[in-house]
């Protein structure tokens, strides 16, 4: 038996950048009993919850379904598309990226990182960590490989670890103006349903997500979705795949069903989620996120420290990234946080372990979600020592104030 010495009282606040808080209407439906994944009860499910994805990555193509987290997807995209030995542009944003990388090795495939190079001078942070994708640089590269040995670019649109978005369009423009057949690989596992994405407008190949971020689920449900060029491509690729094989599943989701058992009662919980998404509309949506980052940020920016994105026009509505100062141990931090105000905040990782903790600002949130998050973590810097500006908690008070909150999500009736 697993026993808890710690029983605090009230909720626990989760302000990680994910898993996301999941919502009491959610968890409702996900409690109901276990159906037959081969019944016809089943299959209206499966359509249902296809069609309600491809709104959400705003797609009339077909979406992959996987019982499996965002990794798993990330494998699905390169096993499914690529031969041993390929090459594969990436690019380097954060720790999300590194880790793709390291995949695309371990694969087989020869993936080539690019990144913005040097170190900030203010916090001593990889200067590539702080900022999105350089387009002008992915162009120049295909460019050069005028033989087109370059199979795909792969990019990550909000790099979870940094709180940094990349302009997804910007990237399809220059893979065009360098004229390279390279496929577009784009991980939006914590931005789709949190920031303003477009899979068919973008022209992206294979958009890769998961169920635990802007989709309010546990994790455990991850999808690929997909162009008619990723589909042809899988034709001739060579990686060996088998349960990340998109023909059998594409074939069988036609009728709503699956090749293998699928996670039924996550399913079950994405037709609700993707209901509650669809009945506020993505562009309220999307507002809520905006909203909720400025206000975050008006805090940090009062408190008078850094904020990891050193880019406003690509910061990220999904998570804010906060610099410690030096000698501030941004993990200690957290510990403190979590034992005094039982409140969970997201860790610095890779190249700026120790260097930063991250506010999740996502999912099923509201202004007072946020505003006592933001009191929790100003008191735990005081107790820290840490000297600061101003306070953040009436700075993102303020911002909420002055800006009308669009219509909430609601429970169903």
């Amino acid at each position: 038996m697993i026993t808890l010495d710690h029983h605090p009282s009230g909720r626990h606040f989760l302000q990680i950048p994910g898993p996301s808080p999941v919502p009491d209407r959610i968890l409702r439906a996900m409690s109901l009993p276990t159906i037959d994944h081969r019944g016809p009860e089943f299959a209206a499910l499966g359509l249902k919850v296809i069609d309600g994805l491809k709104r959400v990555f705003r797609t009339r193509h077909p979406v992959a379904i996987y019982p499996a987290s965002g990794t798993g997807a990330w494998e699905a995209a390169l096993a499914n598309t690529m031969s041993p030995g390929d090459a594969v542009l990436m690019f380097e944003t954060g720790h999300f990226a590194t880790l793709w990388q390291k995949m695309a090795l371990r694969l087989g495939l020869q993936p080539e990182f690019l990144s913005v190079p040097g170190t900030d001078a203010a916090t001593g942070l990889p200067t590539g960590w702080r900022r999105g994708v350089q387009a002008d640089l992915i162009e120049e590269r295909l460019r050069a490989d005028t033989a087109h040995r370059i199979k795909a670019v792969c990019v990550v649109h909000n790099e979870t670890s940094t709180g940094v978005t990349s302009d997804i369009a910007a990237v399809r423009r220059a893979i065009d103006a360098a004229g390279h057949p390279a496929l577009l690989m784009v991980d939006t596992i914590s931005g789709l349903a949190c920031a303003d994405y477009r899979h068919d407008e973008w022209g992206v190949d294979v958009s890769i997500s998961g169920s635990q971020k802007g989709l309010m689920l546990p994790p455990g449900i991850s999808f690929n979705a997909l162009s008619p060029k990723a589909l042809e491509a899988s034709k001739a690729a060579k990686l060996p795949r088998s349960f990340w094989a998109w023909d059998e599943i594409v074939e069988m989701n036609r009728g709503g069903y699956w090749p293998y058992t699928p996670n039924t009662n996550l399913l079950v919980g994405l037709s609700e989620a993707l209901d509650m998404l669809l009945e506020q509309g993505l562009d309220a949506v999307f507002a809520r996120h905006q909203r909720w980052a400025e206000g975050v940020r008006a805090a940090v920016r009062a408190w008078g420290l850094p904020i990891q994105c050193a880019d406003a026009s690509v910061v990220s509505p999904v998570l804010t990234g906060v610099i410690t100062p030096q000698g501030v141990d941004a993990d200690a931090l957290r510990r403190l946080i979590h034992e005094r105000f039982d409140l969970s905040l997201g860790t610095g990782l890779g190249k700026v372990k120790g260097r930063m903790f991250r506010i999740g600002h996502l999912g099923d949130s509201n202004d007072l979600t946020l505003v006592a998050t933001l009191a929790g973590v100003e008191m735990g810097l005081k107790l820290a020592g840490v000297a600061l500006a101003g306070s953040g908690v009436q700075a993102a008070m303020a911002e909420f104030a002055a800006r009308p909150a669009p219509r909430p999500l609601r429970a169903a009736a």
